[in-house]
């Protein structure tokens, strides 16, 4: 039973490209998304490889009740994550909730684009992060009736009759205090603090808006990137026969969230270096700060790295603050 958590942020700093598999269909090769939402995620499995791999080429140092160690050392990527090779010698003892989507970007006629929520992807959240505990009342939104909602200070309206226009499609807004509460809750916690920052915070203070349900789903399910691919043929110059295809990617500025959670280390004998701890639950904790100071602030999930996607920075959430 895992017994230390760590909710964290992943903000696409570039399209992601985190696949699904090929399909018969209008794309080739579409992204993950749940079975009955059709809501976009990424596989935890496939955040936890990602992890990993970003900390074989992790410079950090990780400090732990007085002991240090660089963040790649071998040791410790071997007792958090699992033996590669052989992981009938014992099991990693952290792992990864699928990442869910909690903030969607959507082209606005006013204030160049839009992060987009509703009521199910909010209420999901605040169940996910209540779960691990730690969260104080401040942490409750009534988001029952929170549909074509805005902040009070919203950037996105384009008349005074509260129009707010999404892709081609126009909305009629009410501003709501509620829709405060929660950008203001959560900015600090989504972007890291940095003074570079600051104009993303304010963005993510006046640019949401909180849609119903279907219009969500509806925006999620037409609105992500799908980019053709082609493969030259070297001598000729031109498209290979059948080397053409589509790629579904979620945009850049795309949040989602997800949950580390730690046990104890799973080895019976031999060192656990500074994950040890007096008790399971001291060493779940060890487990959990070592991968919040080992992890880099920006590593690549997903596919396609090689051409710039998958870019994805990774922000903590400081479950005792507000």
């Amino acid at each position: 039973m895992y017994k230390a958590f760590q909710p964290f942020f992943l903000i696409a700093e570039a399209p992601i490209h985190a696949g699904s598999g090929s399909e018969v269909g209008i794309v080739d090769l579409p992204i993950q998304r749940e079975r009955h939402t059709s809501f976009p995620k990424i596989e935890g499995s496939g955040i936890k490889g990602c992890f990993r791999e970003a900390l074989k080429h992790s410079n950090k140092t990780v400090k732990i009740r007085g002991r240090e160690i660089p963040s790649n050392d071998k040791l410790h990527i071997t007792l958090v994550f699992g033996p590669e090779e052989s992981g009938a010698e014992h099991a990693g003892c952290i792992a990864f909730t699928d990442a869910r989507i909690l903030f969607f970007p959507v082209k606005s006629l006013k204030g160049v684009f839009a992060w987009v929520t509703c009521p199910l992807v909010l209420a999901r959240f605040m169940e996910d992060i209540k779960t691990i505990g730690g969260i104080g009342d401040d942490f409750s939104w009534d988001v029952q009736g929170l549909e074509n909602c805005t902040p009070t200070e919203s950037q996105l309206t384009v008349s005074d009759n509260k129009v707010v226009v999404l892709e081609e499609f126009t909305f009629k807004v009410n501003e709501d205090d509620r829709v405060d509460k929660i950008a203001n809750y959560l900015d600090g916690m989504i972007f890291p603090d940095d003074p570079v920052f600051d104009f993303w915070k304010e963005k993510l203070r006046k640019d949401i808006i909180i849609l119903s349900d279907d219009d969500f789903k509806s925006f999620i399910t037409t609105s992500t990137e799908v980019i053709a691919r082609t493969r030259i043929d070297s001598e000729t110059g031109t498209v290979q026969r059948g080397a053409l295809w589509t790629e579904e990617y979620l945009p850049q500025d795309t949040i989602l969230y997800s949950i580390a959670m730690a046990t104890h280390v799973r080895i019976e004998s031999g060192t656990k270096g500074i994950l040890n701890g007096a008790t399971p639950d001291e060493e779940a904790q060890n487990v959990i700060e070592y991968f919040r100071q080992a992890i880099p602030e920006v590593i690549h999930i997903g596919g396609n790295q090689t051409i710039g996607k998958g870019i994805v920075r990774i922000n903590m959430m400081n479950v005792g603050e507000s």
